[in-house]
């Protein structure tokens, strides 16, 4: 069974793993950017905007790059707190205001002020021998929660009180696979110890597929679902990622008639 899931997995990578399969995808924003000091706040800020109806995300995404302009890490380093909370004191996305936005936006810049980049500071906490990137994830979001005030804001998850993380496993997918897809950057940092983008849809896929037990979308079984894809695919656990959310987008195939060609229901 584990072999003809593989066969399964494989064929629909070698179908859906193209650029061509990217629209409508945040994903796409990060192609703009050559530099990979831009691509990583283009990327920050694209994940964490990634909830919500995909129309909407893209469009909100879209106003945010524009504002920051053609280097949002140039934008980040010059502009001050006041001209940043300005800038987007009327944004609005879901959950998500203009004051959300600022506060992290701020935070990042002082990342860079002590870091230089985003890459560097999650690196500083990264263990090559470690079995999973969460510690640094963790690292990462405490420094950034570091610069800001208050405990809540909706563009950054806490990994302490279990969180899937998904927009920020998302991001790092993004910035740690360069392939076809993915434009990497993040060299360093390898994707075998990557953990998969856990939101609903991809529970239930996995649930279906019995690569998990867990009943909740939580960290917890976000790890539980990566150590079942390692099975298939140890040095790059996410590999199926990308391939696995494309099914119904353009109903060239469905969830459906892919657990049927598994054998699931």
């Amino acid at each position: 069974m584990a072999l003809f899931l593989k066969q399964q997995l494989d064929r629909l990578y070698s179908r859906y793993h193209s650029r061509s399969w990217v629209h409508p995808d945040p994903l796409e924003f990060l192609y703009l950017y050559r530099h990979g000091e831009d691509r990583e706040i283009a990327g920050f800020v694209a994940s964490s905007l990634a909830y919500g109806r995909v129309a909407q995300i893209l469009k909100s995404v879209s106003f945010v790059l524009q504002e920051m302009g053609e280097s949002p890490f140039v934008f980040l380093k010059t502009s001050s707190p006041e001209d940043i909370s300005h800038l987007f004191r009327n944004f609005r996305h879901r959950f998500t205001s203009g004051a959300d936005l600022a506060q992290v936006l701020i935070a990042i810049k002082k990342v860079l002020e002590k870091h230089g980049s985003l890459y560097s500071c999650f690196l500083s906490a990264y263990d090559p021998s470690g079995e999973t990137v969460l510690p640094a994830i963790t690292s990462l979001t405490d420094e950034i929660r570091s610069h800001m005030t208050g405990s809540r804001n909706s563009l950054l998850p806490m990994p302490a009180r279990g969180s899937a993380c998904k927009r920020l496993n998302l991001f790092l997918r993004w910035m740690v696979r360069a392939d076809a897809v993915d434009p990497g950057g993040w060299s360093g940092v390898s994707p075998s110890k990557l953990i998969i983008p856990l939101d609903t849809h991809m529970h239930r896929i996995a649930l279906l597929l019995d690569l998990t037990r867990g009943k909740q979308a939580n960290m917890k079984t976000a790890m539980e679902i990566t150590l079942s894809f390692r099975r298939f695919a140890p040095e790059d656990p996410v590999r199926y990622d990308f391939a696995l959310t494309r099914l119904g987008i353009r109903q060239e195939e469905s969830v459906h008639s892919f657990l049927e060609r598994c054998g699931g229901t």
